[in-house]
């Protein structure tokens, strides 16, 4: 037998010889494991648990209450309440058509107020030019005392004149007794209005000389009664009064 073939049969001898070791000692092993216990069976005395009488009163509070009705806020409560009402007055046949005609009704009432919101809106626009929305152009204008200067002459001085004697402001109806006789001159051209003018400068432009004195003598009183702070009764106004009104009669003669 060849060398070669002998040292392969020595191989395969040696290892069937380890193999077979190997499976022996695995299989006796396994023969020796112990068999699982089996599970035992529970024998001891069970005793069944009792509530109390009052257990279910301990947890009727409302932090044991999770799911809790949901009620009505007032404002759902008067809905309800108008849907009920405007069905019973227009015999309506169900909740919902009362709901819906509830729900023309408030887009109407929307409406108006835009409509109403406008209108005033315009109206004021309007009126800042003179002209009422619906009406005829207005020149009267609402001026403030402290303007009166300014814008004497659109200021109904008379309407003015009567209040402050009403109001027995005598001191104050003789400033305006005196603005509408500046007033007056000038829609005559015989004197040019201008609130930064003085007294003086006015008399200056006035020709005549009769009435360049009677103006001296008024614009002597008003700067007596108004600048100087004099306090004048009903009487001494009737005198200032006939002053201020003989001036204007002489002109319109």
């Amino acid at each position: 037998m060849p060398t070669y073939i002998k040292h392969i049969f020595i191989n395969f001898l040696v290892i069937g010889t380890f193999a077979s070791i190997f499976l022996s000692g695995t299989i006796a092993h396994a023969t020796t494991l112990t068999p699982q216990q089996t599970a035992q069976e529970d024998t001891s005395n069970i005793q069944p648990k009792e509530f109390d009488d009052d257990f279910k009163d301990r947890y009727n509070a409302s932090e044991y209450v999770y799911e809790q009705e949901k009620s009505d806020g007032w404002f759902s409560r008067f809905i309800n309440w108008l849907e009920e009402t405007v069905q019973d007055w227009f015999d309506l046949d169900s909740r919902q058509s009362a709901s819906n005609f509830l729900g023309e009704m408030t887009n109407l009432v929307y409406v108006l107020i835009i409509i109403v919101v406008v209108f005033f809106i315009v109206r004021a626009i309007m009126n800042g030019e003179g002209r009422w929305v619906f009406g005829k152009r207005s020149d009267k204008k609402i001026v403030n005392h402290e303007d009166v200067e300014t814008n004497i002459h659109i200021v109904n001085f008379k309407k003015l004149i009567s209040e402050a004697i009403a109001n027995n402001d005598y001191r104050l109806a003789v400033r305006y007794q005196y603005l509408d006789m500046l007033k007056k001159l000038s829609a005559a051209e015989i004197i040019s209005y201008d609130p930064e003018k003085t007294n003086l400068e006015y008399t200056y432009e006035i020709k005549n000389d009769s009435m360049r004195e009677q103006f001296q003598y008024t614009s002597y009183l008003y700067n007596y009664v108004w600048y100087g702070e004099f306090m004048i009764d009903k009487e001494q106004y009737e005198q200032a009064a006939h002053s201020f009104n003989l001036i204007l009669k002489n002109n319109a003669a």
